[in-house]
């Protein structure tokens, strides 16, 4: 091997290694935006921004990486009082899904909008009924599929909604595995069924219910349930996406939990969890560039009380903290063979001086 290909081979190792050092330095977005309290987050793969909710506003605002607002969507034909809630981007159909729901004095108004994220203009507004029951609904979390259809979580009547592409809903799911876990008891969260939801590219949903911490795998073409084993309940759980790697995010209030699956979600195991902010109160999460898992800080506890005025919220970057134990282990094994190369080049470069010099002679 030439000196200069060592060389090459050096700089190489050397730029990784600066690559990753990089890498683990966690990004935060600090954004102002009076009383926004975003519950839902959402990350826009085209126009590299995230797109937040509010809680008391029928507008949708896009946030850049420098903090930057810009009002996305203002729909002035929804009900004055509603919660834009989770939300998602289609990014096969350039369209933006977003969950709405409705508080006093209209308990029952429940919505899925789908607008054209080209002209910002709404395709459908599919009211989300359960013609069954006279309860109370609270329509919660999206996701969507490969085909355009989405799937919306019933927070409080333990059903997911399906909506096709043109905007035609139905009730996909009402398992009796959602009603028969145990609740816990003196349950502090106003959104007790199943919370967040995601769609895995082999075909399935992933969904968590606040009030059991359990994850459930749905099957969505007939509904049929299955609870994931995970060997331990995800307190509280909220918000949830999946990585390109096939990692699961979960956040609660309190914590974020990474869980693998080697069986289809069959079975589970949570690899690590990392705390969080519990006074700004961490709801959703999304995932951009891959494997970067985002929270949103929306202090929608203090939003649903009604009369406090914030304008200071944050996107921050979650990770692994045992994943990046292994990326500083493979930073040192880099710069190690980094440094036996550089080593190694100046070796022979001292012996190539030494043979021209006694070829001078």
């Amino acid at each position: 091997m030439s000196s200069f290909v060592q060389l090459k081979i050096l700089i190489v190792f050397f730029f990784v290694s600066i690559h990753l050092v990089i890498a683990r330095n966690r990004h935060i977005v600090n954004f102002r935006s009076s009383n926004l309290f975003p519950e839902g987050l959402t990350w826009d793969p085209k126009a590299q921004h995230f797109v937040v909710g509010s809680l008391h506003d029928r507008s949708i605002k896009a946030v850049s990486d420098a903090g930057v607002v810009e009002t996305l969507i203002t729909d002035l034909d929804l009900p004055t009082n509603v919660s834009i809630l989770g939300l998602t981007v289609d990014s096969f159909n350039r369209r933006l899904l977003v969950v709405i729901h409705a508080f006093d004095p209209h308990p029952h108004f429940n919505a899925l909008a789908a607008y054209d994220l080209r002209s910002r203009q709404r395709l459908f507004l599919a009211l989300l009924t359960d013609p069954n029951s006279s309860d109370r609904q609270i329509a919660n979390d999206v996701t969507a599929d490969y085909h355009g259809n989405a799937y919306v979580t019933n927070a409080a009547g333990n059903f997911i909604w399906k909506v096709n592409v043109d905007g035609e809903p139905s009730i996909l799911s009402r398992s009796r595995l959602f009603t028969s876990q145990h609740v816990y008891r003196d349950e502090p969260y106003r959104f007790c069924g199943l919370n967040g939801i995601a769609y895995v590219n082999n075909g399935y949903l992933l969904v968590v219910q606040t009030n059991t911490g359990k994850l459930f795998k749905v099957d969505p073409d007939d509904g049929t349930t299955r609870l994931v084993k995970i060997g331990k309940d995800l307190t509280a759980a909220d918000g949830i996406a999946v990585r390109k790697d096939g990692v699961l995010v979960v956040v609660s209030q309190f914590r974020a939990w990474f869980l693998r699956s080697r069986d289809g979600w069959g079975e589970a195991v949570v690899y690590d969890e990392t705390t969080l902010d519990t006074e700004r109160f961490p709801t959703s999460v999304t995932i951009r560039e891959g494997n970067r898992a985002y929270v949103v800080y929306g202090k929608v506890d203090k939003g649903m009380a009604g009369n406090v005025k914030m304008e200071e919220f944050s996107i921050e970057e979650i990770e692994s903290a045992m994943e990046s134990k292994e990326e500083a282990v493979w930073l040192y094994v880099l710069f190690g063979l980094g440094l036996a190369l550089f080593s190694y080049w100046r070796f022979q470069m001292g012996r190539l001086v030494k043979d021209m010099n006694k070829k001078t002679a």
